[in-house]
């Protein structure tokens, strides 16, 4: 059965990163552009890579280390672009777990998302002077705050625009200081020198990016009028969004869109610097071959990429010291919003 829409699956439930495409949705940005978009959610957003790369869809989102996986195992997907870039990523615990370095995961359970996760806690265990028996491994999907929450997990791999805010809220709700949630963050255990391997990317099927070029350049072109509309005004865009999709519209999520504002994509386009950094951590792992190519193309964006950044250190250290100022309501685009409100 053919169809004119594009098909798009989401890498999760709806979440705030998403912004950019549900804003074209919304405002009627992929209409312009003359294409009909179904937007989809997972089940089990383990099976996403696999779905489009089958072609029962056309195409979603996903994080870069698993678009490079999912080409490694036969799966025809290419990323066309990026939705958020460098989220901070790793190993996330309450103080009180009596976790303060790696080393401490040793006789303890450890939440992942999926095997790529597990394999990256198998990885570092062999810096730390560790071995992957010495701690039990725990598969949690997206709901590691939740495992830790329950106590099935002492410490588990989760975003710090996700999970942490989850568990931070979760800790104001009873009292406790939000500042108790910590992470040791991947990127800097491994020395990757970025966070890139989470970054969320648009990708397609291959075989439906030969056959629809055109559709896949106007698909980047709306979303890219969604994401440059949210940039341009946070705080009416949000609104938006909540009203377009119900289940964002809820006291964590607009904490979850401030810590994720950070990191959305201006130009949403892959980052070679970074493809190149995460294929090499990929082939490190063992996931891909040594003669691995990445599989990105930014052949479908009409307008120049921004240059890429001169010192990416650097621009980290200056986004962890923001979303510390973030995370305890000093700035953020909607707390800026609420204080210029108050005082006019």
């Amino acid at each position: 059965m053919s169809t004119d829409k594009i098909t798009f699956l989401f890498n999760w439930r709806a979440t705030p990163y998403h912004a950019p495409v549900f804003l074209a949705q919304a405002k009627g940005y992929f209409a312009e552009q003359g294409i009909k978009v179904a937007l989809l959610q997972p089940q089990d957003p383990s099976d996403v890579t696999e779905i489009i790369g089958s072609g029962k869809v056309d195409m979603g989102a996903k994080a870069m280390i698993h678009t490079i996986a999912g080409k490694a195992r036969g799966f025809p997907i290419k990323s066309v672009g990026t939705m958020m870039d460098e989220p901070f990523t790793g190993l996330v615990y309450l103080k009180d777990s009596g976790i303060t370095r790696f080393e401490d995961i040793k006789g303890r359970k450890i939440g992942y998302v999926g095997e790529f996760g597990k394999v990256q806690l198998d990885e570092l265990t062999q810096h730390f002077g560790l071995t992957p028996n010495d701690y039990t491994a725990v598969r949690c999907g997206m709901n590691v705050s939740k495992a830790i929450k329950k106590g099935e997990i002492d410490a588990g791999i989760g975003l710090e625009n996700v999970q942490m805010v989850e568990l931070e809220e979760w800790l104001k709700e009873q009292g406790r200081d939000p500042a108790d949630v910590q992470m040791l963050r991947i990127d800097e255990l491994a020395e990757l020198g970025c966070c890139c391997f989470c970054s969320i990317l648009y990708i397609a099927n291959e075989p439906f990016i030969n056959a629809n070029p055109e559709k896949v350049k106007k698909f980047m072109t709306a979303v890219k009028k969604g994401g440059d509309y949210l940039l341009a005004n946070p705080q009416e865009a949000w609104e938006e969004c909540k009203d377009f999709v119900a289940e964002l519209n809820t006291p964590l999520q607009d904490k979850v869109f401030e810590r994720s504002f950070v990191y959305m994509s201006r130009d949403a386009a892959n980052v070679p610097r970074d493809w190149n950094k995460v294929t090499n951590y990929c082939k490190r792992l063992g996931i891909v071959s040594q003669d691995f190519q990445p599989n990105y193309t930014n052949n479908f964006l009409s307008w120049q990429p921004d240059a890429e950044v001169e010192d990416p250190d650097a621009k980290q250290r200056q986004v962890a010291a923001y979303q510390k100022d973030v995370a305890a309501g000093r700035q953020g685009v909607l707390t800026h919003a609420v204080a210029v409100k108050a005082a006019s």
